[in-house]
């Protein structure tokens, strides 16, 4: 860790100890498009684990890749619990691209909810479609 005070430390800057990056709140919700409300409700549930330096919260490398994951799970559709569930099985490696590990059961379990869900969409528009044109 920097042995600078934590409140000198520039929020857009990578720290480094021992050959290991750490990155701010700020740092990832820049580079993944998220708020800092979502990095920590994801802290609050137990899906990243940063390092506190006082109010200063410093992520390594398997929690940037930690979030990847659930940004990817989330993509795909599926639930906190169940990314819980992905993350924690999943096996850190540092500069390797992160994976969602996941069963053959799982994605097609999967496919078929995102199957129903796209019908149920499918007939919301046309209803309102419906709807815009008699109206």
């Amino acid at each position: 860790m920097s042995q600078r005070n934590s409140s000198s430390l520039n929020a857009q800057e990578k720290f480094t100890d021992s050959e290991k990056n750490y990155y701010t709140i700020g740092d990832l919700a820049r580079e993944f498009g998220v708020t800092l409300r979502t990095l920590r409700f994801y802290e609050d549930r137990g899906l990243l684990s940063p390092l506190r330096e006082g109010m200063l919260r410093l992520y390594d490398g398997r929690d940037r890749t930690r979030l990847q994951i659930i940004l990817k799970g989330k993509q795909l559709g599926f639930t906190l619990s169940e990314i819980r569930d992905m993350v924690g099985s999943s096996v850190y490696v540092e500069d390797a691209p992160p994976k969602l590990e996941l069963t053959q059961e799982q994605i097609e379990t999967q496919i078929s909810y995102l199957d129903n869900q796209r019908v149920e969409i499918e007939a919301a528009l046309a209803e309102l479609r419906a709807q815009k044109t008699t109206g």
